[in-house]
């Protein structure tokens, strides 16, 4: 192998590294070689055993030798655009003895694309930095955003699946009696007090920038009406707890914001509660308590992190270092938890797998790998600007990521049945279950012709439109020429024209086909929730749910059942 090819090799190894943690696979990597240079797929053989011992010594160095050596070695380049972008280092991580990022979802929902950007960097940054991710479910607003028992367990399972293993897991809804303990603090010390303004009547003072009566109460009494928030005293709406911050303040929203209030909604984890902390309150809280000392969050949490300032410096403890990010959109799909859940409800969805839908329970289900949504996520990396991801870079990836071991397999949308005529012998086809790897074997199909003339099953996309005397070429089988074609019965006519693979510049289209004594009844869960309805091979009734497949001429495919005469697929992407 020549130095050039080595080095090309090492170069995509570190980029294959860099982005997932560390790690390079063997054969995503020569994936990627080999769609630069298709000319070296009769060399794979050869091949493998370099790009293994390549890959191997890249995963011994750490993520900061990788990065410094694909520095010089530069990176690889397709028609003159960089493969990869570089991740942004963490803020000011080095003014922090330890680093500690916190993924903090509302379980009132499955997660979605959007979600998985904080998770993703935050996952990556806690790895990169030897530091400590946390997982914190903001499940204390029983009423506004109720959190759903089952919830709790979907995200779990979402980021399982994503790669991220948190190092600690907490529930809000388990740190009421925390909660309570500050508050109590900070209405003896003046600091927050008891406000019992009715909501329109507070906006009044807030829009004037002018202190509510209670503002200036006595802690002995605002402690005595904190005791009747939780005996059952006050009402839900009559009391909330207020941080004291300046009425003055530019930002309404920033003056005198509400920290806790009472609720009596039923709540799936914890029973026996009438009052909750807001999200400003616990949120602080826990980042203060937590040593939190970076958070990821999006830009909309700008007035958020003003109001928590004040929690931050009334407890004389420095606030986390924000990270603000842009929203992520999913072209043409739907990434908002309560449109998602309202849909549902109003069945207009599936399920939250549903393929229309940017859940990561979707992604899954349609056979996009972990790493595909990683990467995605590590290139948008911090940039403040709002990401649209375009469904065909997400095609574009997971096909890299699925071609090395995606089987092939024959399958006609739409079936026409084919009579050939005029086949002069037995015919044999040996269908290769992958073009660039011959170590999975292959499948012998046996053509037995009953006086010249033999049956097979064609899509009718293949044949509805041509003219008699169009040639066709059986894909690794023979040349036929129609004869007639009949859409009412959904037949052609055609008779047999040579072995001979003709040459590309021929103009004869290659078609896939399936014997009908080997066919099995095979549907397709399409994009847009459509199915799709055909005829496949009989050895896809072998395969295991949850394989990756091609379709040839047609597309990746998640297996999501079968049955000795059913095969049910999900369509990935083309």
């Amino acid at each position: 192998m020549s130095e050039e090819l080595v080095s090309l090799i090492e170069r995509l190894a570190l980029e294959n590294a860099l982005a997932f943690k560390g790690v390079a696979r063997a054969e995503a990597v020569l994936g990627k070689l080999l769609g630069m240079n298709p000319g070296l797929r009769s060399s794979v053989k050869e091949l493998i055993p370099l790009i293994r011992e390549v890959t191997e010594r890249v995963n011994r160095l750490t993520l900061e030798e990788q990065a410094e050596l694909i520095k010089r070695l530069g990176v690889v380049e397709r028609t003159g655009k960089v493969l990869k972008q570089e991740v942004s280092p963490l803020p000011r991580a080095e003014g922090f003895s330890k680093v500690v990022l916190r993924f903090a979802p509302n379980p009132d929902g499955p997660l979605t694309l959007g979600n998985a950007r904080p998770a993703v960097l935050c996952n990556y940054y806690a790895k990169m930095m030897n530091g400590k991710l946390i997982l914190r479910f903001e499940d204390t607003s029983p009423s506004v955003k109720p959190p759903l028992k089952e919830a709790y367990d979907w995200i779990i399972e979402d980021l399982e699946w994503l790669g991220i293993h948190p190092d600690e897991i907490h529930y809000q809804s388990d740190r009421l009696q925390t909660y309570y303990e500050y508050a109590e603090k900070f209405i003896e010390r003046g600091l927050a007090y008891v406000c019992l303004c009715k909501p329109e009547e507070f906006r009044v003072f807030e829009k004037k920038g002018e202190p509510c009566p209670h503002r200036d109460q006595d802690p002995n009494l605002g402690l005595s009406l904190w005791e009747k928030m939780l005996n059952g005293s006050l009402n839900p709406g009559e009391a909330v707890v207020r941080v004291k911050t300046d009425m003055k303040h530019p930002n309404p929203a920033v003056r005198d914001w509400p920290a806790l209030r009472i609720d009596v909604a039923k709540h799936p984890r914890v029973t026996g509660f009438r009052v909750w902390p807001l999200y400003n309150w616990s949120c602080a809280i826990d980042d203060h308590e937590m040593k939190v000392s970076h958070v990821i969050r999006g830009k909309e949490h700008l007035t958020n992190e003003v109001r928590q300032s004040y929690v931050f410096k009334y407890l004389g403890s420095p606030p986390p270092l924000s990270v603000h990010i842009g929203r992520v959109r999913l072209e043409g799909s739907v990434l908002s938890k309560s449109r998602i859940m309202k849909g549902l409800a109003e069945g207009a969805y599936t399920g939250l797998d549903d393929p229309r839908l940017g859940t990561l329970k979707a992604l899954r289900r349609r056979g996009f790998k972990p790493e595909v949504v990683r990467r995605i996520m590590l290139e948008m990396g911090l940039n403040i600007a709002e990401s649209t991801v375009k469904w065909e870079n997400l095609y574009a990836y997971n096909r890299e990521a699925v071609d090395w071991e995606a089987e092939r397999y024959y399958f006609v949308k739409n079936p026409f049945t084919m009579a050939v005529r005029n086949i002069p012998q037995q015919v044999e086809a040996r269908l290769l279950r992958h073009p660039s790897r011959p170590e999975l074997g292959s499948r012998l199909i046996v053509l037995k012709p009953s006086n010249g003339e033999a049956r097979l099953i064609v899509s009718s996309e293949d044949v509805e439109n041509l003219a008699p005397g169009s040639r066709l070429r059986l894909m690794s089988l023979f040349n036929v020429e129609v004869e007639d074609i009949d859409l009412r019965n959904k037949k052609v006519k055609a008779f047999f024209k040579g072995l001979e693979v003709p040459e590309k510049s021929s103009g004869v289209k290659l078609i896939q086909w399936v014997l009908p004594g080997d066919a099995v009844e095979t549907r397709v869960i399409m994009p847009d929730a459509s199915l799709t309805k055909g005829l496949g091979e009989s050895p896809l009734t072998q395969l295991d749910p949850g394989r990756v497949i091609q379709l040839v001429r047609f597309g990746f495919c998640r297996v999501e059942a079968v049955s000795k005469s059913t095969v049910n697929l999900v369509f990935s992407h083309p």
